[in-house]
Parts: structure tokens; sequence; C-alpha cells
């Protein structure tokens, strides 16, 4: 029985890439596609696919929150982040989040359909320059920015205020009230020692979250 992938990704053109590459693999078949975390969580609960091709910075809650979500509702359903980001707090906290494999988007073809039959074989798959990364880190004790004082939770809610999400938006997407949502923007002030929403999306460029301003977020996965 083929490996039913379902692709996660804002940018349709990267889906189309990546479901040709997928396409031409013996074994393989590319059951669905969703464009945000939300429909990465329904399709994942819905259809049940064998693996999910992941992007990271999306509309919505994001593809951190969707793979925690599905890891807890959909356990035995495997998750491959593909990202730009290849350097930490991404690798790491998606690994936590319950993600089985992590791919940055300048990997080869061959390279995600070895890591989708891996990952659905029950290994884990960390692309070559993730896992040295990842390696390098653990070796310096982990601590290396001051994104590692961070906690899940508020590591979402700094994603979401840096791609623009109001507090209400943000509560409303990860379902929370508007109270708690202020709570967690406050820490993440005191804990990164930045001044308000602009400051936070500085260090957030200054550390790899952002490539650009907040008005391009979305536009790198």
């Amino acid at each position: 029985m083929a490996i039913r992938v379902l692709l996660v990704d804002d940018h349709a053109l990267v889906r189309t890439g990546i479901r040709h590459i997928l396409d031409e693999a013996a074994g393989i078949e590319v059951l669905a596609e969703a464009s945000s975390g939300e429909e990465a969580v329904e399709l994942a609960r819905k259809e049940q696919p064998d693996v999910i091709l992941m992007d990271v910075n999306m509309p919505g809650i994001g593809g951190m929150e969707a793979t925690r979500k599905i890891a807890t509702a959909a356990p035995d359903v495997k998750v491959i982040v593909v990202s730009v980001h290849a350097t930490d707090p991404y690798p790491s906290r998606l690994l936590e989040a319950g993600a089985q494999g992590y791919l940055t988007k300048d990997c080869s073809g061959d390279e995600i359909i070895t890591a989708v039959k891996r990952v659905h074989a029950g290994e884990r798959y960390l692309s070559a320059e993730v896992a040295r990364k990842l390696a390098d880190s653990l070796l310096s004790g982990g601590k290396g920015t001051p994104l590692d004082q961070l906690s899940q939770r508020e590591l979402q809610v700094m994603l979401m205020i840096i791609q623009g999400h109001s507090v209400q938006a943000i509560s409303d997407k990860l379902f929370l009230s508007p109270k708690t949502v202020s709570t967690y923007r406050h820490r993440l002030f005191q804990k990164l020692e930045v001044e308000n929403d602009v400051g936070l999306a500085r260090f957030a460029i200054r550390h790899g979250l952002l490539d650009d301003s907040p008005l391009s977020a979305n536009d790198n996965g």
C-alpha cells in the first residue's frame, strides 16, 4: 500500500513542486493539500494520512501549533517539517512538539522521498545541516540565545505576534483568553528585554526567526 502524504504549505507553488517530486516516487501517494495549520489539523483528523510534510510560518496557528495538535489528536500520523529555518529554536521546538523529521527547503527531491519513507518506517529523519546544528547546540550546552528560556507556548505566541496577529486573533486561534495572551506577551517583553511588538520583531530578525520585516513574515516558511 502506498504511503499517503498530506502537503501543508501556504504557497501553492511550493506544494506543486513537492507534489511533482512525490508523484514521481514509487510507493507514495499525495492524499491532499492544505494551506494553513488549521486545515492541516482538520485533514489529519479526518483523513489520517501516514505522513504530513509541514511548513512552519503560515497564516493562523502556523506549523508549530499544528504539529502539537496533530501529535495529540492523531498520534499515528507522522509529521516532517520542511522549513527555510535550519537553526534553533525551530528544529528542537518542532521535535518537542511531536515532529518526527525536519528538512530544509533547499533539500533535494531524493531527500524528501527518503525522509518520507524512513519516517513512515518509524525512524526519525533530520537533514544533515539541521542535525549538525542541533549537535553543536547540544555540545555547547543548548543555551545559545535568550530564546532558550521561552516555554513552548511563549514561543508560539511570539511567532504569532511577529507575524502581525493581534491579541484577540491569537486568543481566538489558540483558544486562550485575551488576558492570558497579554500575560504571555508581557513575559516575552521581560524575558527578551524588549519594550513593544516592534522590538520583538527586531529581536526575531536578529535571531533568525524572520528574514525580513514582520510584513514579509508569511513569505517564509
